[in-house]
């Protein structure tokens, strides 16, 4: 396959926008399924897992790769590497390592509730990445549904131009089919076939008008844009349709301009323009940046670009348990090739790794293939020891890729076997769950002997716990949700600290001066060594591993210490006496004593708060808020229903939804995701 021809690309959107079933759709009319599963139906192939069947919702991202001829005449076909990520706030992890490895995105909207919250989270994450997009607005036959409304809020909010290639043919009961702007015709849909059969009418006298008015505007915005567009028009010239999507292309792998079409997926309409569209606009592996990578020996960062000749090189973005294959470790390959049984090299580990079959997967049905090479996605099976964002490949092109971020884990629950042998089984789950979920953390607390485990909600941990102790059939009493803080301090200290044992009849010393000192909020730990030009490097990272236990260990009650910033001063070093071991034990030893000193405190997780209510409860509504200690930010209103923006602390958020519901009838909702962390007061 020609990398011109390969498409890598992701489906995000708020939850219910239609992600799951515009995918459907796509994989039907591109003939790799053969008939279309309902989400609502518990029978979406990309929603393969029980729980995803029985909530309606995506909680893994799925992959599939699917084939598309543009035009009847094309002898070779597209290749679309799709991913469908979830919409769910607590799933963001799985958004963010998908767009990682992403080269474009559909950003399906809903066409009664426009842009968002968790719309706008996704958004933001494509923007760091630089990942070309485009739009769908879904749902046009729904009641209240407004293209137009969406598209001033795209501009509002995502802070990018959109512009409609397509308008719809009316709306709610009345949605027929679609306008194309670029080739000005009627495109309506045969519902009687699944909507197989598309029927290209030439405009009607009614909606010439309106048509001619948004072509304008679409020629106005590329021409802004495009010289090649403004010669033309300026001189009175047609304007062909291939340059209109050519001059289209360019703007939108730029990220200058948003190409926005509609349908409703769940009527079979408008879903095979979009397939178009994701060929004609997003970029091929070879359009995009070359990656950057941090050449080992070397220590300089290097492009890597897109050449199946080159050394290979690969992210793992993912890893999925398979209860008889093991690890199945999700890759995109960088560059070059790898074959089953290539012996591969992971950068960060240090360790060589083998690839022992390669495989092509549709949803959680794998294909086997020869070869994975450069700008393709694909499954390998045989690596025991990578993670989510390592990186693989040649150990004589020793390149470590960036790797990923993830936010911090903010709800806990504690888990207590009910037999040892259960506890041993539950430890071993716990780290194929923790290998699997970047975002998912599991300790032992010392003093209970608890399992205490974290994640991104309720959502969240309520998954992960119904996947231990169902999936795996695991017996274990569950606690009760509890926050996750964290702890910081409020002055700087600066310490001085001996250390001295014999152990085994060797003396053991250690002496240095740490300076501690409160960052901003967010900043993040900070950890520098300002002396020790003589003293062995063994040494200096024992004290750097002293600190960052301590860090981790917290102060007051045990949460990870943040927004702390750590110099070493001076160090006192014999060659006698002086030990790994001693000096770690005194930098951690030299931190707890510091940090008391330093005015430690609490910090609690606060969480952004989206609430859409009826105009007729929104007084309740914000009561409730500020009952719970959350400030309303903003209100917005929307039709028939207004939008508050607020921020809560996690701990008085429990339950909130069943309290929603009772002032509202039902019939208000809302979204949560963290915030920030902030200092805690009261009890």
């Amino acid at each position: 396959m020609k990398l011109s021809r390969i498409r890598n690309i992701g489906i995000m959107a708020h939850i219910d926008a239609g992600k799951t079933t515009t995918t459907e759709r796509i994989l039907f009319y591109t003939g790799k399924s053969h008939r279309i599963g309902e989400v609502d139906d518990g029978e979406a192939v990309m929603d393969w897992m029980e729980q995803e069947q029985e909530r309606g919702i995506t909680i893994q991202s799925a992959s599939t790769t699917t084939y598309w001829k543009r035009r009847e005449e094309d002898t070779e076909p597209y290749q679309i590497n799709i991913i469908d990520t979830p919409g769910h706030v607590d799933f963001t992890a799985e958004v963010e390592r998908s767009l990682r490895v992403l080269d474009g995105a559909v950003v399906i909207l809903d066409a009664v509730k426009g842009v968002e919250p968790q719309t706008e989270t996704v958004w933001r994450q494509a923007e760091r990445y630089l990942t070309p997009c485009i739009g769908y607005v879904n749902k046009m036959d729904r009641a209240g549904a407004d293209f137009f409304q969406v598209l001033a809020d795209i501009s509002e909010k995502l802070a990018i131009k959109p512009i409609a290639i397509q308008i719809p043919m009316g709306r709610e009961n009345s949605f027929e089919g679609v306008v194309d702007l670029i080739e000005m015709e009627e495109l309506r849909w045969n519902s009687g076939n699944g909507g197989d059969t598309i029927e290209r009418l030439p405009l009607a006298g009614e909606r010439e008008g309106q048509a001619r008015e948004w072509r304008e505007k679409l020629i106005d915005s590329l021409s802004a844009v495009s010289d090649a567009i403004t010669e033309k028009y300026l001189g009175g010239e047609r304007l062909p349709p291939e340059l209109i999507r050519a001059e289209l292309r360019r703007a939108a792998l730029e990220r200058r301009l948003l190409p926005v079409l509609a349908g409703a997926s769940r009527r079979n309409t408008g879903v095979q323009p979009l397939i178009d569209a994701i060929v004609d606009y997003l970029p091929s592996p070879e359009e995009i940046k070359p990656a950057v990578g941090r050449h080992l020996k070397k220590d300089e960062d290097i492009p890597v670009p897109c050449d199946p000749g080159a050394p290979p090189l690969a992210l793992v973005f993912k890893i999925q348990n398979d209860r008889e294959a093991g690890s199945l470790c999700y890759l995109r390959m960088y560059s070059g090739t790898i074959k089953s049984g290539t012996a591969l090299y992971n950068m960060g580990k240090r360790k060589r790794e083998r690839a022992n079959r390669i495989l092509r997967m549709h949803s959680n049905k794998p294909e086997p293939m020869d070869e994975l090479t450069a700008g393709d996605i694909g499954v390998v099976i045989g690596m025991k020891l990578a993670q989510t964002g390592d990186t693989v490949g040649s150990e004589g092109w020793p390149v470590l890729l960036d790797t990923m971020q993830f936010p911090e884990p903010v709800i806990s629950v504690a888990l207590e076997p009910k037999t040892i042998s259960e506890g041993d089984k539950l430890k071993e789950i716990l780290g194929i769950l923790s290998r699997e979920d970047p975002t998912f953390t599991a300790k032992e607390n010392d003093e209970t002997g608890q399992l205490i485990i974290s994640g991104m909600g309720e959502l969240h941990l309520d998954v992960l716990v119904t996947k231990i102790l169902k999936d795996y059939g695991l017996k274990a009493k569950v606690g009760n949700p509890q926050v996750t803080y964290r702890e910081s301090i409020g002055k700087g200290v600066e310490r001085r600290e001996k250390f001295s044992r014999v152990i085994g009849g060797k003396e053991n010393t250690a002496a240095l001066t740490l300076k501690l000192e409160s960052l901003s909020r967010g900043s993040g730990n900070e950890y520098r060594c300002m002396a020790g030009a003589s003293v062995p490097g063994p040494i200096l990272e024992a004290i750097e591993r002293g600190i960052r236990g301590a860090l981790a260990s917290g102060i007051l009650l045990g949460y990870p210490c943040i927004d702390v910033g750590v110099t070493v001063t001076d160090i006192d070093y014999s060659e006698l006496t002086g030990t790994e071991f001693a000096f770690e034990a005194c930098a951690s030893m030299g931190f707890d004593e510091a940090a008391r000193e330093a005015e430690p405190f609490l910090l609690e997780p606060v969480m952004a708060v989206d609430l859409f209510s009826p105009k007729e409860f929104v007084g309740d509504v914000i009561s409730l808020m500020t009952a719970r200690g959350g400030q309303v930010l903003s209100m917005d209103s929307k039709g028939g229903s207004d939008q508050v923006k607020a921020s809560a602390p996690m701990a008085k958020m429990f339950g909130f939804m069943t309290a929603l519901r009772s002032v509202s009838q039902g019939r208000a909702t809302f979204s949560m995701e963290f915030s920030h962390f902030d200092r805690k007061t009261g009890k």
